[in-house]
């Protein structure tokens, strides 16, 4: 392990992060974690743990923290949806090559009504943005 540790630690979950404080600065030379907040990616909350006050430098930390976790939020989120696209074309090709009758039973009304939402949503967003512009 490097031995220039980060002031703060994000433990990530679904929605956010629990927030640590790092310190190796004690006696044993353990890296102790003591956690001052939880934060919220969705709705932007940020509370502190206990009776804890956050300060200057920790709330800069985490709000940049989420700032950066939200970057790369959206840009996983870009990458599942060209994936989707992917697995369109190659769902496609196997349905076109090597699927079986009971496959295609299997999950043929599946997925014409997942294609139709997505092709419903798809085309009113398209029209809404042809008038606006």
């Amino acid at each position: 392990m490097s031995g220039d540790l980060p002031d703060y630690f994000f433990r990530v979950r679904e929605n956010g992060a629990f927030v640590f404080r790092v310190d190796s600065e004690n006696r044993q030379r353990r890296i102790e974690m003591d956690q001052i907040a939880v934060v919220n990616i969705r709705n932007g909350d940020i509370k502190p743990h206990g009776d804890r006050q956050l300060s200057d430098t920790d709330l800069g930390a985490i709000q940049d923290w989420m700032q950066d976790r939200r970057q790369v939020l959206a840009e996983r989120e870009m990458d599942d949806i060209h994936r989707a696209v992917d697995y369109l074309n190659m769902t496609a090709h196997w349905a076109q090559s090597r699927a079986t009758e009971a496959q295609l039973e299997d999950v043929t009304d599946d997925l014409l009504m997942a294609m139709h939402d997505l092709r419903t949503v798809l085309v009113r967003k398209k029209a809404e943005r042809m008038n606006i512009t």
